[in-house]
Order: structure tokens, then C-alpha cells, then sequence
């Protein structure tokens, strides 16, 4: 394990920008003595923001930004100078362990793809995140970047997503799910059945199927399914989890009834709320890249940048895409 971890941070991604971005990463450095943050962006935007912030926190001046709604290939071909492409390249010099951003999805996957390059063995990266459920938490993937695969890409998904469960979360035998549309042999598609059937082959825990309505069951600590499924998986049990607070807060101030009785169940409340607040869980993994590259969601405050800023200091630490490397290693001479 490193000493310490240096984290470099697109300053100028996401909606709020540096006015998110710097506060953010200036409270994670002084809440851990053992990163380095290294805030690349404009530098006359980002300094005013960093007073009496330490030593551990320096700027690196970009005078480019990505727009969140800008084409990922125009992005790539015209902001070099770009303060996400800047952070990425300090992560491919070696002078960072990690990047950050919360600038636009498919711009930081293009430029981590062309910058950084994709593990040998791995042909696609994924975007992976941590799911809440009954009993802590799982990781699913792919949430987006690829809305078409093939059974070899969903096995890929499956072995980088074991890496990510074993190394950071200590779990000896993750065990791996295929979201499909039931738990059944023959339900699902061609390419979901070939991918079980390799998976049910291979040294991976794989443990068979799951539903939409079971993810949330901890049947499995992975749950890998293409990035169109993954997608609206993830974005129906965010809907899903404003609803319940929505019917919550109506119904608690409804009436006066419900105005007492919401009085008595506040602690409960507060519980429920801390628990399907989606800013903890902030922090999509870019897996399979040869390097570490965490997105931030775009709208997030300082606690949800935060805690993407820890998903790239453990993964840092745990050097995820060495362990990937090692395995596909050797899962490709075992096949040899």
C-alpha cells in the first residue's frame, strides 16, 4: 500500500464547477492525512477558492472546459487543454494514482479510453457503482457506457467487477449475478445465456440470475448486466427512492395527525433518509482502463464529491486495475 495517494481533480467538470469541485477536495485532503489533491483547472477561478487549504493541495492551470453537454468526440479532438483531459494525462504520466470528475460522462470514458487505453484483455470499459440493498451494499456494472454487448464484454464485466468486490470490500468469493428478465435456465437472450454458460465454467462465484425486483435482495456482491439495462435499472430505484420520500413527506404533512405522528417517527426518518441518500453513494468506477478514473455525478454537492474523492483514494490504495491486470493474466493462461 502507498504511503500516500495523489488524486487529481477535473476543478471545472460537473454543474456546479469549481464552486463544488475545490471546497470538496480541500475538506477530503484535511480529513486525510495520507492524500495529495492536485486541482486542475483555471487557475484565476480555482485559487480564490483554496484559502488556507495546506500544503497537500496544489493547482494545475488548464485553460480549457468540457461543456456537460459537449460531443465526446469534439471534446477529445479539440480540448487538449481541457481540465478533465489535463487531469487524465496526469494520471497516465504517473503523477497522480487517481482522477475525479464530475464533467460529462461520455467525454471523460472517450478521453480515458484514448489517454489511458484499456487493460490488456479487456476490450471495453464499464462504469461501475455501489448499489444500496437490505444488508450494506453491492456493486453493479455496466451502468452506461455500453449499450450493446456482446456475452465476451459481459463476462469481462464480471471479472473486473469480482476484482473491484475482493479487493476493496475484503469479500473472499464475491459472488457474481446476470441481471436478466427471470431467474429461469432459459429465460433471457442469446448473449445472456452465453455469458452465464461461460460463467458457470469459469473459476468466478457465479451464482445465476437475477430480477430487477431482486437486486436490492444481496443475492450476489456483483450484478453485471449490459449498460442499457444497468442504466434504467439505476435510475428506476433513484426514482423509486424520491417517490417514497415524496408519499412520506406529503403524508406526514397532510394533516395534523400526520404532523404528530411524523414528530414521533423523525429519528426513524432520519434514518431512512441517511440510508437512501444517493450522495453516498456517489463515485462510478471507469473499470478497465489502465488507470483509475472515478465519475462524480454532475449535480453533486460537497459531501457527494467528497465521497467520490474516497471511491479513488481506495481503489488508489488497493491498485484496482493491477489487480485486474494480474487476473485476466491468469485466467488467460489457464484458457492457454
Amino acid at each position: 500500500m502507498a504511503d500516500h495517494i495523489t488524486i487529481a481533480v477535473d476543478a471545472m467538470g460537473g454543474d456546479a464547477g469549481a464552486s463544488v469541485c475545490v471546497p470538496a477536495a480541500a475538506a477530503f485532503v484535511r480529513g486525510n492525512p495520507d492524500v495529495e489533491v492536485i486541482l486542475v483547472g483555471q487557475r484565476e477561478v480555482v485559487e480564490p477558492l483554496l484559502a488556507g487549504s495546506g500544503p497537500r493541495i496544489r493547482i494545475h492551470d488548464a485553460r480549457q472546459v468540457v461543456g456537460m453537454d459537449e460531443p465526446p468526440a469534439e471534446a477529445l479532438r479539440r480540448k487538449k487543454d481541457s481540465s478533465m483531459r489535463v487531469a487524465i494525462d496526469l494520471v497516465k504520466r504517473g503523477e497522480a494514482e487517481a482522477c475525479v470528475s464530475a464533467g460529462n460522462t461520455g467525454a471523460l470514458m472517450a478521453t480515458g479510453r484514448f489517454v489511458l487505453k484499456t487493460l490488456p484483455g479487456i476490450d471495453r470499459p464499464a462504469i461501475m457503482a455501489r448499489v444500496p440493498t437490505r444488508e450494506g451494499t453491492i456493486y453493479m456494472l455496466d451502468l452506461g457506457a455500453n449499450a450493446d454487448c456482446t456475452a465476451q464484454h459481459l463476462y469481462e464485466f464480471a471479472v473486473m467487477g469480482e476484482v473491484v468486490a475482493r479487493v476493496t470490500e475484503a469479500i473472499g468469493r464475491p459472488r457474481i449475478a446476470l441481471l436478466n428478465i427471470g431467474e429461469e435456465d432459459i429465460k433471457g437472450n442469446d448473449r445472456v445465456r452465453d455469458a452465464a454458460a461461460r460463467l458457470a465454467a469459469s473459476p468466478l462465484n457465479y451464482v445465476g440470475f437475477v430480477e430487477g425486483d431482486s437486486i436490492q435482495d444481496h443475492r450476489a456482491d456483483v450484478i453485471v448486466c449490459d449498460g442499457f439495462s444497468g442504466n434504467v435499472a439505476l435510475k428506476s430505484m433513484e426514482g423509486t427512492a424520491k417517490l417514497i420520500s415524496f408519499f412520506l413527506e406529503r403524508e406526514f404533512r397532510g394533516s395534523a395527525y400526520g404532523k404528530v405522528a411524523g414528530l414521533l417517527a423523525y429519528p426513524v426518518l432520519r434514518s431512512l433518509k441517511r440510508r437512501l441518500d444517493p450522495r453516498r453513494y456517489n463515485g462510478a468506477s471507469l473499470v478497465g482502463l489502465d488507470g483509475i478514473v472515478i465519475k462524480s455525478h454532475g449535480g453533486a454537492d460537497s459531501l457527494a464529491f467528497q465521497q467520490a474523492l474516497d471511491v479513488a483514494f481506495v481503489e488508489a490504495q488497493k491498485r484496482v486495475p493491477h489487480q485486474i491486470r494480474a487476473l485476466v493474466t491468469d485466467q488467460v493462461r489457464a484458457e492457454a
